[in-house]
């Protein structure tokens, strides 16, 4: 694609958006230059979806982004004077107006000082050459597009690089080391040698940063359509140990080559991208990273079975309390995770033909909810090229599943727990509030699931009154 081309095809995309003319007009009264520049431009040449617009205004970005406002008739501007930028929604789209500037940095922070400067000098500031693409709204030169960098022959290539010397961006703003990892995953580009170079150079230098914008460009890499490339490219420049040290030592853990990949992190990378597949859950996703995470700490040699993990299951559901209070991950997705991870090899085992219904029952109930999920996870969890094996281990949690869909069926155990409810168990035992009448509820709940009594209150009832004198 020449230039052109990709300026006709941004033109015909702002030609569609009525308000860009009306902004054209707004910067000839002022009089101001104005520029789109940036992700809308980039995303209309690779034809993604994009609801945000940032305008680049040679002058006064805020003074413009008010006038405009008064004369959209958009009655709530957010305005943040510090940083020279003013954003406000209209016709469904987000739009962002900051005045042109330089910048430069300490070596102790990301926030730069700020001075006013000129078109050039913001375009140099930018992160990536696929970023500094700008088109102008302005009367004069209407719809032309400006590429000082290049920009538009890496995303021709599909690749990420730095308008500048990566190591200066990254020394200036180590984000950016996440961002470039998270692009390439958003955008199925390859990481250009020299910004990975760079990021394992500079990889120390994230430390400055907060956890919580780390983890917000991270949980952006799972969210993407293949997050393999981002968490491959932050694996091989070392920023993985920096970050999520506990998935970078899954790499050279060898495994059993049957139904997984021979490196846990190589199986890892697999299994996410299975589930990409199939889920926008970021959470799922997210269970997929860490299914493995323990066995570095269970590998152990059997001269029969070769490498084993015995309860890496359980040991990996034990380490994600700490994963998620020093990545600061959102404390309510920790349950779902820890029961994902625990249970990811329950299926499996119960495709055992003599597998009991009790042993389903106790699966039903202890997975829940969740139990759809979990089978995704097993069946994604599947990455051997040998697809023999595959098929073989497909049919099994198929045969698993129907025995679920059979037993929950047959039991209603969508909504398990014991009949009788511990009121009745109080007043009937002459109890007040203690441990015995949860273990009399326990009682009652096992002899459901193990097919002894119905999952019905009559049942429940007539079992508690035949177990009353194990308690008094």
């Amino acid at each position: 694609m020449n230039k052109e081309e990709a300026s006709k095809i941004v033109m015909d995309e702002i030609e569609k958006i009525s308000f860009i003319r009306t902004i054209s007009e707004v910067a000839l009264k002022n009089p101001e230059e104005v520029y789109i520049v940036g992700g809308f431009v980039r995303d209309k040449i690779l034809n993604r979806e994009k609801r945000e617009i940032d305008f680049l205004v040679v002058g006064d970005g805020v003074k413009f982004a008010e006038t405009l406002s008064e004369v959209l008739n958009v009655k709530k501007i957010s305005v943040y004077k510090n940083f020279g930028t003013a954003h406000f929604q209209y016709n469904g789209y987000d739009l962002e107006f900051v005045g042109s500037r330089r910048e430069s940095y300490s070596t102790k922070s990301r926030n730069p000082i700020v001075t006013g400067g000129t078109f050039e000098d913001d375009i140099h500031r930018r992160d990536f050459t696929v970023n500094t693409l700008a088109v102008s709204v302005n009367k004069h030169n209407f719809g032309e597009l400006i590429d000082i960098f290049d920009g538009l022959s890496d995303i021709e290539t599909g690749i990420i690089k730095t308008p500048l010397d990566p190591l200066r961006t990254f020394e200036d703003d180590p984000l950016r080391i996440m961002r470039a990892f998270r692009f390439a995953a958003q955008l199925n580009f390859s990481l250009d040698e020299s910004v990975l170079n760079a990021s394992e150079i500079m990889r120390e230098r994230l430390s400055i940063i907060a956890q919580e914008r780390i983890t917000d460009e991270f949980i952006k890499i799972l969210s993407s359509p293949r997050p393999s490339i981002g968490l491959v490219a932050m694996y091989k420049s070392k920023v993985l140990q920096i970050i999520f040290p506990e998935i970078f030592n899954l790499g050279g853990v060898d495994q059993r080559k049957d139904f997984h990949h021979k490196d846990v992190f190589y199986h890892t990378c697999k299994v996410v991208d299975n589930i990409a597949v199939v889920t926008e859950n970021v959470w799922l996703r997210f269970a997929a990273l860490v299914h493995d995470i323990a066995k570095p700490q269970t590998k152990r040699f059997d001269e029969d079975a070769g490498w084993t993990f015995h309860g890496h299951e359980e040991f990996g559901a034990r380490m994600m309390n700490g994963v998620f209070k020093k990545m600061k991950l959102p404390l309510h997705e920790l349950e779902y995770i820890k029961k994902l991870v625990r249970l990811h090899l329950r299926p499996i085992a119960l495709a055992k033909e003599e597998v009991t219904d009790s042993a389903i029952r106790r699966f039903i109930v202890e997975a829940d909810e969740d139990l759809d999920d979990l089978i995704v996870l097993c069946r994604a969890d599947i990455t051997s090229k040998n697809m023999e094996k595959v098929s073989e281990y497909l049919g099994n949690y198929d045969r698993v599943m129907q025995r679920v869909y059979d037993v929950k069926e047959k039991d209603k155990l969508r909504a398990f727990q014991s009949p009788v409810r511990g009121e009745i168990i109080m007043e009937v035992f002459g109890l007040k509030p203690s441990k015995t009448v949860g273990l009399i509820k326990a009682e009652i709940e096992d002899a459901i699931l193990d097919g002894k009594i119905g999952n019905n209150y009559e049942e429940a009832y007539e079992y508690m009154l035949l177990i009353k004198d194990k308690f008094n």
